[in-house]
Protein backbone atom coordinates (compact mmCIF):
# COMPACT_ATOMS: atom_id res chain seq x y z
CA UNK A 1 0.00 0.00 0.00
CA UNK A 2 2.81 2.39 0.77
CA UNK A 3 4.73 1.60 -2.25
CA UNK A 4 1.82 2.46 -4.51
CA UNK A 5 0.89 5.57 -2.60
CA UNK A 6 4.72 6.81 -3.26
CA UNK A 7 4.61 5.69 -7.21
CA UNK A 8 1.02 7.35 -7.02
CA UNK A 9 2.60 10.93 -5.84
CA UNK A 10 6.24 10.19 -7.82
CA UNK A 11 3.47 9.87 -10.83
CA UNK A 12 2.34 13.18 -10.08
CA UNK A 13 5.80 15.08 -9.59
CA UNK A 14 7.18 13.55 -12.68
CA UNK A 15 7.11 15.53 -15.94
CA UNK A 16 6.57 12.40 -17.93
CA UNK A 17 2.77 11.96 -16.40
CA UNK A 18 1.74 14.47 -13.61
CA UNK A 19 -1.72 13.91 -11.63
CA UNK A 20 -3.11 12.32 -15.09
CA UNK A 21 -0.82 9.10 -14.60
CA UNK A 22 -0.78 9.53 -10.54
CA UNK A 23 -4.42 8.93 -10.04
CA UNK A 24 -5.30 5.99 -12.12
CA UNK A 25 -2.07 4.10 -11.19
CA UNK A 26 -3.80 4.60 -7.47
CA UNK A 27 -7.02 4.45 -7.83
CA UNK A 28 -6.08 1.00 -10.26
CA UNK A 29 -3.76 0.08 -7.74
CA UNK A 30 -6.93 0.13 -4.76
CA UNK A 31 -6.01 2.63 -2.94
CA UNK A 32 -8.87 5.03 -1.30
CA UNK A 33 -9.45 7.02 -4.17
CA UNK A 34 -10.49 10.36 -2.09
CA UNK A 35 -6.69 9.86 -1.05
CA UNK A 36 -5.87 9.28 -4.41
CA UNK A 37 -6.74 12.66 -5.53
CA UNK A 38 -5.96 14.71 -2.68
CA UNK A 39 -2.23 13.34 -2.33
CA UNK A 40 -1.65 13.07 -6.19
CA UNK A 41 -3.78 16.81 -6.81
CA UNK A 42 -1.02 18.88 -3.82
CA UNK A 43 2.01 16.53 -5.09
CA UNK A 44 1.45 18.28 -8.62
CA UNK A 45 0.50 21.66 -7.54
CA UNK A 46 4.08 21.60 -4.81
CA UNK A 47 5.45 21.54 -8.67
CA UNK A 48 4.82 24.83 -9.75
CA UNK A 49 7.08 26.45 -6.78
CA UNK A 50 9.39 23.79 -7.79
CA UNK A 51 9.90 24.54 -11.04
CA UNK A 52 9.44 28.56 -10.78
CA UNK A 53 12.61 28.15 -8.43
CA UNK A 54 14.60 26.14 -10.82
CA UNK A 55 13.76 28.83 -14.13
CA UNK A 56 14.74 31.63 -12.03
CA UNK A 57 17.76 30.05 -10.09
CA UNK A 58 19.64 27.30 -12.17
CA UNK A 59 18.47 28.02 -15.84
CA UNK A 60 20.74 30.62 -15.94
CA UNK A 61 23.94 28.57 -14.50
CA UNK A 62 22.83 25.51 -16.77
CA UNK A 63 22.59 27.56 -20.21
CA UNK A 64 26.14 27.67 -20.37
CA UNK A 65 26.17 24.20 -21.51
CA UNK A 66 25.23 23.91 -24.78
CA UNK A 67 22.99 20.37 -24.72
CA UNK A 68 21.49 22.12 -21.97
CA UNK A 69 20.80 25.33 -24.24
CA UNK A 70 19.55 23.76 -27.22
CA UNK A 71 17.09 21.38 -25.24
CA UNK A 72 16.03 24.69 -23.58
CA UNK A 73 15.21 26.70 -26.56
CA UNK A 74 13.31 23.30 -27.76
CA UNK A 75 11.34 23.54 -24.84
CA UNK A 76 10.71 27.32 -25.08
CA UNK A 77 9.89 26.85 -28.79
CA UNK A 78 7.32 24.36 -28.20
CA UNK A 79 5.93 26.35 -25.71
CA UNK A 80 5.58 29.72 -27.28
CA UNK A 81 3.86 27.76 -30.23
CA UNK A 82 1.22 25.50 -28.72
CA UNK A 83 -0.42 28.20 -25.27
CA UNK A 84 1.68 31.29 -26.45
CA UNK A 85 -0.83 33.29 -28.04
CA UNK A 86 -3.67 31.82 -25.53
CA UNK A 87 -2.05 33.03 -22.68
CA UNK A 88 -0.90 36.40 -23.80
CA UNK A 89 -4.24 36.98 -24.67
CA UNK A 90 -6.12 35.71 -22.33
CA UNK A 91 -3.58 36.01 -19.18
CA UNK A 92 -4.76 33.99 -16.18
CA UNK A 93 -7.95 32.69 -17.57
CA UNK A 94 -5.36 31.49 -20.68
CA UNK A 95 -3.24 29.38 -18.56
CA UNK A 96 -5.75 28.21 -16.15
CA UNK A 97 -7.17 26.48 -19.31
CA UNK A 98 -4.20 25.54 -20.32
CA UNK A 99 -3.31 23.66 -17.94
CA UNK A 100 -6.74 22.54 -17.25
CA UNK A 101 -6.95 20.12 -20.43
CA UNK A 102 -5.55 16.68 -18.87
CA UNK A 103 -3.94 15.50 -22.44
CA UNK A 104 -0.48 15.27 -22.95
CA UNK A 105 1.60 18.70 -23.01
CA UNK A 106 -0.18 20.30 -21.01
CA UNK A 107 -0.53 21.05 -17.29
CA UNK A 108 1.97 22.59 -14.55
CA UNK A 109 5.17 21.90 -16.02
CA UNK A 110 4.35 23.65 -19.40
CA UNK A 111 2.29 26.27 -17.42
CA UNK A 112 4.88 26.57 -15.44
CA UNK A 113 7.57 27.36 -18.16
CA UNK A 114 4.77 29.79 -20.25
CA UNK A 115 4.81 31.55 -16.48
CA UNK A 116 8.47 32.07 -16.74
CA UNK A 117 8.48 32.87 -20.61
CA UNK A 118 5.52 35.36 -20.76
CA UNK A 119 6.74 36.88 -17.32
CA UNK A 120 3.01 36.02 -15.37
CA UNK A 121 2.44 37.24 -12.17
CA UNK A 122 3.85 34.20 -9.98
CA UNK A 123 0.93 34.52 -7.34
CA UNK A 124 -1.75 35.05 -10.70
CA UNK A 125 0.25 31.74 -12.09
CA UNK A 126 0.16 29.75 -9.24
CA UNK A 127 -3.91 30.48 -8.72
CA UNK A 128 -4.31 29.66 -12.11
CA UNK A 129 -1.74 26.73 -12.72
CA UNK A 130 -3.51 25.26 -9.06
CA UNK A 131 -6.67 25.48 -10.42
CA UNK A 132 -6.32 24.19 -13.96
CA UNK A 133 -4.26 21.49 -11.87
CA UNK A 134 -8.00 20.95 -9.78
CA UNK A 135 -10.12 20.81 -12.57
CA UNK A 136 -7.88 18.51 -14.52
CA UNK A 137 -7.59 16.04 -11.81
CA UNK A 138 -11.39 15.93 -11.11
CA UNK A 139 -11.84 15.26 -14.56
CA UNK A 140 -9.27 12.39 -15.15
CA UNK A 141 -10.17 10.95 -11.05
CA UNK A 142 -14.12 11.22 -12.56
CA UNK A 143 -13.53 9.70 -15.85
CA UNK A 144 -11.08 6.68 -14.18
CA UNK A 145 -13.94 6.33 -11.39
CA UNK A 146 -16.31 5.79 -14.53
CA UNK A 147 -14.10 3.69 -16.84
CA UNK A 148 -14.20 1.41 -13.38
CA UNK A 149 -17.24 0.81 -13.37
CA UNK A 150 -18.10 0.21 -17.00
CA UNK A 151 -20.23 3.54 -17.83
CA UNK A 152 -17.95 5.73 -19.66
Amino acid sequence: MVKDIIIAVLWSISPFGEAKVGIPYGILSGLNIYLVFVLCFFSNVLVFPLMMFFLERMNTYLLRWTFYKKSAIYVARRAKLGSGSKIQKHGFWGLLLFVMIPIPGTGVYAGSIATYLFKVKKRKAFIANSVGIFFSSVIVWVTTLLTMKGIS
